[in-house]
């Protein structure tokens, strides 16, 4: 990950906040006039800031830069939602101090309540707080995770984070992706174990989340962009709990349908490009509701793959399930 030239020593402006400027080069998320007008004013001010390509990318990576950015005295982020930012630094093996950060949000504020903020000499802390009622311990869970495999350029940093205020480890995210993103730590504690498996612009596991606690942050809507979690997104989420109200049946078995219907359809039809055009129909109605992107849904293994990962993902989800309780003390006087 490279930064601006000239990068400076923030140890030796002990009274200084640190500025990290993220350009997400991945994504069209940050109005693009926004934007420019921050990164001049940046430029203008004669302040030194660092920059970098994509703080995503940063995270999935696990860029050595985060623990120096997060551990070593103030810092100001200008980025995209705090909740998101939040969670990408602590994805990344760096948690931000509560005290010590401030983030600006370039989808929503204007160029200058961020340029104003990030020059002004005093910091006034954001981080979303905590819930003291989740599940999970108030902390990235145990062990490392390694950084994707694929190289600069061949991957769009689009994956999942945690908000492990809101997560109580129900499984529900294991259970349902079929492409190996998630898996457990030595506490059974869930976590992202392989970002690059995930596919770009799917944000089909965030449906299925009860507490709305993983964000995409690349992604157009919230909560599911690390926007503000409302009561009424909770209500709405907490609906979802079991996979099987997700598109008024089991998904599995949806596609599983629909790949045997088209399937047939195609044994009977000769025009290839009729069959084409029917299985980008069926296709297109079972992307209605799921926000699954139709080239994401092309990409599907057959029917009966798409049953044994199904069922792999849902038994590593009940083992990690069992452990967990295998592992809890015995209530007092039980």
């Amino acid at each position: 990950m490279q930064f601006a030239p000239g990068t400076v020593d923030f140890a030796r402006m002990p009274t200084a906040s640190k500025i990290l400027f993220c350009h997400c080069q991945n994504a069209k998320v940050l109005p693009p006039e926004v934007k420019a007008a921050v990164y001049q004013r940046l430029k203008d001010s004669g302040l030194p800031f660092e920059e970098t390509p994509d703080l995503c990318e940063m995270s999935a990576r696990k860029d050595p830069r985060l623990h120096e950015l997060a551990n070593g005295g103030a810092v100001k982020v200008a980025a995209c939602f705090p909740r998101a930012v939040k969670w990408l630094f602590a994805a990344g093996g760096a948690s931000l101090s509560a005290d010590a950060a401030q983030i600006f949000n370039m989808r929503s504020q204007s160029a200058a309540e961020v340029a104003d903020g990030l020059l002004a000499a005093e910091l006034t802390p954001n981080l979303p707080p905590d819930n003291p009622a989740a599940a999970v311990a108030q902390a990235p869970p145990s062990g490392r995770v390694e950084p994707a495999a694929a190289k600069p350029g061949e991957w769009k940093p689009w994956f999942p984070v945690i908000d492990y205020s809101r997560c109580t480890n129900c499984m529900q995210c294991l259970s349902f992706c079929l492409f190996g993103v998630y898996g457990v730590d030595a506490r059974q504690t869930i976590q992202v174990q392989s970002p690059a498996s995930c596919k770009t612009n799917c944000p089909a596991c965030s449906r299925v989340c009860p507490e709305a606690a993983i964000v995409f942050p690349k992604y157009a809507a919230g909560p599911i962009n690390g926007d503000e979690v409302k009561a009424a997104d909770l209500e709405r989420e907490k609906m979802k709990i079991d996979i099987s109200a997700l598109l008024g049946g089991d998904v599995y078995s949806l596609l599983r349908q629909r790949s045997e219907r088209t399937k047939s359809r195609f044994s009977k039809e000769r025009d290839a490009d009729k069959a084409l055009a029917e299985r980008q129909k069926c296709l297109a109605q079972l992307m209605e509701g799921s926000n699954i992107p139709p080239e994401v849904l092309m990409a599907l293994p057959g029917p009966e793959e798409i049953a044994r990962r199904a069922a792999e993902a849902k038994a590593r989800a009940q083992a990690a399930l069992d452990q967990q309780t295998a592992n809890k003390p015995p209530a007092p006087g039980g």
